[in-house]
């Protein structure tokens, strides 16, 4: 029954958004079938979470559902203030990349919750990682967006405005991140901090983004160098999402709570 529903959800998302790229010119109805094809992701979460009886946030599928759910409404506050298509258009495509590998990789949904996941920290933590997720990958796109303009002497210094402001909401719910997870730490082993892979890797993120950060409002007219950093800011952070479980130290981490998919 879930996996029927998912299908459908698909299906219906990716109509909703394609009619949306048809009628782009004409503004309500691209908005409408855009907060349409969310909402049919978000009532598919809130079905999930019902069905498991659990916040549908354990495995990296889960976690694809709700970047999923997310990136549209950022890509569409992103096109209100700045309007730019191509922005909103993004955020769809990877929305959609989202979906399609979890219809690709089908997971077996389980209602049950290892005891360091019953915590009260589980679903703040991993939500507020989620925004910030999402907000720096818009933010990855403004900066090859910047460095194509750079190459051709044509950089707009709206992009640049842009992906400051991505970065400083990022930052701020990536220390969120942080904050809750060290507090979930210490109640689940029994220290805040442990040098574990994944927190390593944590850390490291939120180092590339604040150099970034620091670049920018050191040196706020050198733009390239600040891009390339935000650039691999993002990579840094694709490692620290899933690609620290195919590092074999993931053996050994407590934050593996089951294989990726």
């Amino acid at each position: 029954m879930i996996w029927s529903n998912f299908i459908l959800v698909l299906l219906s998302s990716s109509l909703l958004w394609l009619l949306a790229l048809i009628l782009y010119k004409k503004e309500f109805l691209k908005r409408l079938f855009i907060v349409l094809g969310t909402v049919c992701i978000g009532a598919f979460i809130a079905f999930l979470w019902v069905k498991l009886e659990r916040p549908p946030l354990r495995t990296l599928g889960e976690t694809r559902l709700w970047y999923a759910f997310f990136l549209p409404a950022i890509g569409m506050i992103t096109y209100m203030r700045w309007r730019y298509n191509w922005m909103l258009f993004y955020s769809l495509g990877l929305s959609l990349l989202f979906l399609v590998i979890n219809y690709m990789h089908p997971e077996n949904f389980s209602k049950t919750l290892m005891p360091a996941l019953q915590s009260p920290w589980f679903v703040p933590h991993v939500v507020v990682y989620i925004f910030a997720y999402a907000f720096l990958a818009a933010s990855s796109l403004v900066a090859v967006r910047g460095l194509y303009q750079h190459y051709y002497q044509k950089l707009d210094r709206k992009v640049m405005l842009m992906a400051d402001n991505l970065v400083y909401l990022g930052f701020a719910f990536l220390s969120l991140g942080l904050l809750f997870g060290a507090l979930w730490a210490k109640e689940a082993w029994g220290h805040y901090w442990t040098w574990d892979p994944k927190e390593t890797w944590a850390l490291i993120t939120w180092l590339g983004y604040l150099i970034y950060i620091h670049r920018r409002h050191h040196m706020p007219n050198v733009s390239k160098s600040s891009l390339w950093i935000l650039a691999l800011a993002f990579v840094i952070l694709l490692v620290c999402w899933f690609g620290v479980n195919y590092l074999p130290s993931a053996q050994f981490s407590v934050h593996t709570y089951s294989q990726a998919p």
